[in-house]
């Protein structure tokens, strides 16, 4: 899946370098140079991740993060925080603001995109090309191919992306709100009656194999996906 990155770094040759490993590594890079700029990326795009320097232009990182972690909307979003800064106190400065990680300049590329495709993995798993497997039901990401009891199952885009959402957070109940969000962004407007639809047409896809049993509707609240199929009966 190409995860949406935000590169907030004012140092160019840095940025770039950044920048150009995420894109090679097929990630979707953007980039800010400071924190006014990065806010006004996030409110117009929210990113699967964020790389954070800590010393910017008028205010520090460490500033925006505790923001962003007193913010519903950005509270979950992993950052990675970027700074030259390497005693104990920094790293805990760091941590306590609510970074999920903390990389010491200079770093290597590769160590970089480790740290990136962990914390997606960890953090934001819908977004990584992870093969995902659950009771026969066998999702490849990377090849957008889906196989049940091994036949294919043709899904149109949406459904793909509601499918591998749902599976990479088995047993977690959404609300038809966080599933607009999470599948449309939060800065697309579409009714509610849209997931329902979608829904339904999932389930349709997934019956010949009995998986539609996986989606379970949690009355007054929204959807689950469930790792195994309820009881007969």
């Amino acid at each position: 899946m190409n995860s949406g990155i935000l590169v907030v770094e004012d140092e160019s040759i840095t940025l770039h370098m950044i920048v150009a490993n995420l894109e090679r590594a097929g990630y979707q890079a953007r980039s800010a140079t400071s924190v006014a700029e990065a806010e006004e990326a996030i409110a117009a795009r929210l990113p699967d991740l964020l790389l954070l320097d800590w010393v910017l232009p008028n205010a520090t990182g460490v500033s925006l993060m505790r923001k962003l972690r007193s913010d519903q909307r950005t509270r979950e979003m992993p950052i990675i925080m970027l700074t030259s800064r390497a005693q104990e106190s920094d790293l805990l400065t760091g941590l306590d603001a609510g970074a999920d990680d903390y990389m010491t300049k200079p770093f290597s590329p590769r160590e970089l995109l480790a740290r990136v495709k962990a914390q997606l993995r960890r953090r934001a798993p819908q977004t990584t090309d992870d093969i995902v497997e659950i009771v026969g039901l066998r999702i490849d990401p990377a090849l957008k191919r889906i196989t049940a009891r091994g036949r294919d199952v043709e899904l149109g885009a949406i459904e793909f992306r509601m499918l591998h959402f749902f599976a990479t957070h088995a047993g977690r109940v959404f609300s038809r709100e966080q599933l607009l969000d999470k599948l449309w962004g939060d800065q697309v407007f579409v009714q509610d009656r849209t997931v329902d639809a979608h829904i339904r047409a999932l389930r349709q896809a997934l019956r010949p194999s009995g998986h539609d049993a996986l989606i379970e509707t949690v009355r007054g609240t929204g959807y689950c996906f469930r790792r195994e199929p309820p009881p007969a009966g």
